[in-house]
């Protein structure tokens, strides 16, 4: 009897172990980074152990294929969702990638409705402007294959979830879908955040115009500040991750000091927008972030923020 005891006791032990262990070792996070072509732009994968959730689709399809080939140096679980966190078109784009491997696309609703106006005026930009592509060569219009109206929430094969919220709310861009995981305590917020590089100033996109706003942007952040824990793993569209206390400071902190540098920036030139050299705008603001890096978002971003000042 003793010896039975002992070999159930040392059984318990081994089982609940093996169940802290794998309690503790539940779900990954990997994050691939495009190059510069692709705005830097950060595609993060939450891999639960059997099956994967990515959260933003790239620029283009084959930043995209670069971005699932480089989750399979990872783990070789098949990608089953892509959620899009806001409609700009490194967001969406590269969409038709992760449909060839058989992800599920989901949107939010609003995102869903926004997209195809952004679509049009990044593709006259970019095909009329920068003459990056052509009309036959520039990405089509992708499409959702799940929206949802609030929240959503992703129910994973190992039992976890991914709680998707609509913040219904315009920051950098019409609306945002944040994504809570709680089984590995992150947060994924699309460009919300650029911790410790600099930021995308562009602005919403309505009515074919740029629609900029810094305090509708920070009380975004600090409605996230208020909903969740405080030390939670923040990964953004851009830049290092973070905790939430950390990252939000940080980014309330850059937007107010942006908004200061351009409006000084403004009055040097006699506030005068068609003088503006953006070039000079990025020098400025490299000069004020010495530890932040890339300062092109500056030189093509910021002219949404320019358009805003009075």
């Amino acid at each position: 009897m003793k010896a039975i005891s002992i070999y159930l006791l040392t059984l318990i032990f081994t089982v609940m172990a093996t169940i802290s262990a794998n309690a503790k070792n539940i779900g990954k996070i990997y994050v691939f980074e495009s190059d510069a072509n692709g705005f830097n732009t950060k595609t993060v994968f939450y891999d639960d152990g059997k099956e994967v959730v990515a959260f933003d689709a790239q620029f283009t399809e084959a930043t995209a294929q670069q971005a699932i080939e480089f989750l399979r140096t990872k783990t070789q679980n098949p990608i089953k969702y892509l959620v899009v966190t806001h409609p700009n078109p490194d967001k969406f784009n590269g969409i038709p990638a992760f449909k060839k491997v058989g992800a599920t696309v989901i949107m939010s609703k609003f995102s869903a409705n926004n997209i195809e106006m952004v679509h049009n005026y990044k593709k006259y930009y970019f095909v009329e402007m920068a003459k990056m592509f052509t009309n036959e060569t520039y990405p089509t219009l992708p499409t959702a294959d799940l929206t949802f109206d609030e929240t959503y929430d992703i129910k994973l094969a190992n039992g976890g979830k991914v709680k998707l919220t609509e913040l219904k709310k315009s920051a950098i861009a019409t609306n945002q879908t944040i994504a809570f995981i709680e089984t590995v305590n992150a947060l994924v917020i699309g460009d919300l955040v650029h911790h410790n590089v600099h930021a995308w100033l562009e602005g919403p996109i309505n009515n074919n115009t740029t629609t900029y706003n810094n305090a509708n942007w920070i009380s975004v952040l600090k409605i996230l500040e208020s909903k969740y824990p405080a030390n939670v793993m923040v990964y953004g569209g851009r830049g290092e991750s973070g905790k939430l206390s950390v990252v939000v400071t940080q980014q309330i902190s850059y937007l107010e000091k942006a908004e200061k540098l351009t409006k000084e920036y403004l009055i040097s030139i006699g506030n005068d927008k068609s003088k503006v050299d953006y070039t000079q705008l990025q020098k400025v603001f490299e000069k004020a972030f010495p530890n932040y890096s890339l300062g092109y978002m500056i030189a093509y971003g910021a002219y949404g923020m320019v358009g805003s000042m009075k």
